[in-house]
């Protein structure tokens, strides 16, 4: 199907003027985007959404830091479009000096409505930090309004906050004050930052009377669980840089393609939306909790289990990722005598990197004498597990 639309979706680069990393990554994330696009048919990227958070503190010179690289790597026929947030709002000055910076700055508006390719795109700036009251919310109903006169097609819609309950990161980082206002839009294709959520996190795309994607990060990946071993934030958290290529088709469809700019490849999930104003076609929605199928080990895995003292270091093989990466692994050490379990682990898989480790490994210090058994379990992004894997071992 002909492309005659694509655009970058992207958040939260935290732009430092001590580091050069997220720098770095932006300008080699444009030089990839290019690179494929000049493959392609369709040879332009016509926007690049920068969806907030882009300065770390909102400073003038993370601000002009970010404007310099953004003129280094994105060629003119590129619109460029910025909305604000809470990092932007961290400077002495707060909210209204980060505006005034913005506007004097970039030569934008916070909010704003665009028209390009012939496709609406609606970005807004939150306020006092994530959200947006009354007055945004009757500027935000009225632009819907008038994109919805050229019904049918999506509607592309930004800010920087997850909209509560949608997509993977919104249960710990959304707000739902625009909600109520998008259900009258079902055309609408939000986007959304905030959380550093991998964008290829089957999760992170959410249709239910529209349809929502997370946008990632360029900074560190957070997991919006609560029961890793490491906390929400990985070990491995800092090998993120992630945005979404989307391209509309000439039969206005949307194919959704999360890419990874570290290894510079699409992760290999895209996401097609093929009638994005009509709900009854959406795929993407929670009846997928239904319907997944359990994670595999692949046939001969076995977890491997040194002692040294009290200490126990256990090795296992990731599961099968031909359909679908494993979401984490638990880990539950029994002790034989008793029956009882003693500990319960659970770590990621770090399904988000492109390259997964072939090996998880998992430390537990301070186990008592004596024997015991290891149950390993692989999880699935929709709550079902694998078959565990086992073994013995003793403590002496």
């Amino acid at each position: 199907m002909k492309t005659v639309l694509r655009f970058i979706a992207a958040s939260d680069l935290h732009m430092k003027t001590d580091s050069d990393k997220e720098r770095d990554r932006l300008l080699r994330g444009m030089e990839l985007a290019y690179r494929y696009a000049d493959a392609d048919d369709y040879k332009k990227i016509d926007a690049l959404y920068l969806n907030g958070d882009f300065a770390n503190h909102g400073l003038q010179e993370e601000m002009e830091r970010v404007k310099a690289t953004v003129g280094q790597c994105v060629r003119p026929e590129t619109e460029v479009v910025y909305t604000l947030a809470s990092h932007e709002f961290m400077a002495s000055d707060g909210e209204a000096g980060a505006v005034l910076r913005f506007e004097s700055l970039f030569g934008q508006t916070p909010d704003c409505h665009k028209i390009i390719g012939g496709y609406h795109f609606i970005s807004i700036t939150t306020e006092s930090g994530c959200h947006i009251y009354e007055k945004k919310q009757a500027w935000l109903k009225k632009q819907l309004q008038i994109a919805a006169k050229d019904y049918p097609k999506p509607i592309f819609v930004f800010q920087h906050p997850h909209l509560t309950d949608t997509v993977y990161g919104s249960i710990l980082w959304g707000e739902d004050e625009i909600i109520p206002i998008l259900m009258d839009y079902p055309g609408v294709v939000d986007f959304s930052g905030h959380s550093h959520a991998p964008v290829n996190d089957p999760r992170s795309i959410h249709q239910k009377y529209f349809t929502c994607h997370g946008t990632g990060s360029f900074s560190y990946f957070e997991l919006d669980e609560f029961d890793k071993i490491t906390g929400t934030i990985p070990a491995d958290a800092e090998q993120c840089a992630q945005f979404l290529i989307v391209e509309v088709r000439e039969d206005d469809s949307v194919l959704i393609r999360p890419f990874d700019i570290l290894s510079g490849e699409f992760f290999g999930v895209d996401r097609l939306i093929e009638t994005p104003w009509e709900p009854q076609t959406f795929i993407y929605t929670d009846a997928r909790y239904r319907h997944a199928v359990k994670p595999v080990f692949k046939e001969g895995s076995a977890p491997f289990v040194a002692v040294t003292g009290e200490n126990v270091e256990i090795r296992f093989p990731q599961a099968d990722c031909t359909a679908e990466r494993p979401d984490s692994y638990t880990v539950r050490i029994r002790d034989l005598s008793s029956g009882q379990i003693i500990r319960q682990i659970n770590v990621t898989s770090s399904y988000y990197l492109y390259h997964m480790p072939e090996m998880i490994t998992v430390n537990v210090p301070s186990v008592s004498p004596g024997k015991y058994a290891v149950h390993i379990v692989a999880n699935s992004f929709w709550e079902t597990q694998s078959e565990p894997l086992c073994a013995e071992f003793e403590v002496k």
